[in-house]
């Protein structure tokens, strides 16, 4: 396939233009979990939940 058809495929079709929103919410998905891992490994030890209701009140 040449580039003309594969563009031509992407974004003048409606499965290709499927392709494309999955892709980026398949994407989306796994940075998400990539940034929530390593945002869980750095902040591990956490205070209490009961301790940070005081400062609330």
């Amino acid at each position: 396939m040449d580039f003309q058809a594969i563009y031509s495929f992407l974004f003048e079709s409606y499965a290709g233009l499927a392709v494309l929103v999955g892709g980026g919410l398949i994407i989306s998905i796994i940075a998400a979990a990539i940034m929530e891992y390593r945002t869980r490994k750095r902040y591990v030890d956490r205070a209490d939940k009961e301790r940070d209701a005081e400062y609330f009140e």
